[in-house]
């Protein structure tokens, strides 16, 4: 009896530990599907939750917004050009920071690196091109530039024609035009004051503005110019006075009062006592020709006609009269004989 027993025994043995083994494997396996399909179901909201911290940087970083509005950038800060002088500096890396110069094509040499092009760009977005360059060569892991330019010789206005002092003017904004035109010492005598202004980037549409001694009329001429702006003062157009006159020579016929030829002949000092008035010519070309136009100076001086206006390149010519050039000519020789008498007598 106590061997059936202890055989029930191990028989019962054998079928449960299988039996239980068996559970349990299928509740471990019950267990890593339901840790797997929890795994699929979080993974699409933890990639969605990436993505989000991957382009909310990109959204909210300032490049991207300088980038989305370029013309706003490029209106407000000055672009670096060929010629102009830079000091970069790497923080950190003082073999790779010095002073250099914008190539012909826009580019600068930095070591280890090469010609990295800046042409164009302003001085923030130049730093942010060459921390993109150290990066992309491994050579700095994080960065740091600062893009100094001592000189900006192509980013100024150009002054041109009748100034004092002709040449080109290093502007680091916006100027007004009395500034430039004061820095280039101010229009010259020949000036006509009209001055034509070229806006750089449109220069198939210049600016005419006339030059008043108005007040009201400076403010509006006043205008703002930029750096790449050209600035060309006319030379103001001319009469000539020849013959009989104390000071020959071009006046300037300024576009503000009208030169007439009494006041061409009051500004050539008036006419000699050996001039002949009533022949007075006056030569003027047309686009037939010179042509030859009879002046009543006479009648002009002594308020009897009508003034008459010149026009640009005319010639007043006032002949001298033969017997008032005898006349003065017979006072010479006896004034000259009265005083060899004087000193024959003594």
């Amino acid at each position: 009896m106590h061997r059936v027993s202890s055989l029930f025994f191990r028989l019962l043995a054998l079928a449960v530990v299988p039996a239980v083994f068996g559970f349990s494997q299928v509740a471990v396996a019950q267990n890593r599907s339901a840790s797997q399909d929890l795994g699929k179901q979080e993974a699409p909201a933890q990639q969605h939750d990436t993505a989000k911290d991957l382009q909310a940087p990109q959204t909210q970083s300032p490049a991207n917004v300088e980038k989305a509005s370029p013309t706003e950038a490029t209106s407000s800060a000055l672009v670096l050009g060929p010629g102009d002088e830079l000091d970069v500096t790497v923080y950190g890396a003082p073999d790779l920071s010095g002073h250099t110069r914008v190539s012909s094509d826009g580019n600068i040499s930095i070591p280890l690196i090469g010609y990295v092009r800046v042409g164009g760009l302003s001085s923030s977005e130049a730093e942010a091109e060459i921390e993109a360059q150290l990066r992309q060569h491994l050579i700095v892991n994080d960065p740091q530039v600062s893009v100094y330019a001592k000189e900006f010789t192509s980013s100024g206005i150009s002054v041109a024609g009748e100034v004092a002092k002709p040449g080109f003017y290093s502007a680091l904004g916006p100027h007004r035009l009395f500034d430039v035109l004061q820095a280039a010492g101010g229009l010259s005598e020949r000036a006509s004051g009209s001055v034509t202004i070229s806006h750089k980037g449109d220069a198939e549409n210049p600016v005419k503005v006339e030059l008043s001694q108005d007040p009201a009329e400076v403010v509006q001429s006043n205008i703002e110019l930029h750096p790449g702006d050209t600035v060309f003062a006319a030379k103001a157009p001319m009469v000539y006075v020849i013959g009989e006159v104390n000071k020959p020579g071009g006046y300037i016929l300024n576009s503000a009062n009208a030169m007439t030829v009494l006041r061409v002949v009051a500004a050539a000092g008036g006419p000699t006592n050996a001039a002949s008035l009533g022949g007075a010519k006056m030569v003027r070309r047309t686009p037939s020709g010179l042509k030859e136009l009879p002046v009543p100076l006479k009648a002009i001086l002594r308020g009897k006609t009508a003034d008459m206006p010149l026009s640009a390149d005319d010639i007043l010519f006032v002949p001298s009269s033969h017997l008032k050039t005898v006349v003065a000519m017979s006072t010479v020789v006896a004034s000259s004989a009265a005083t060899a008498a004087v000193y024959h007598v003594y």
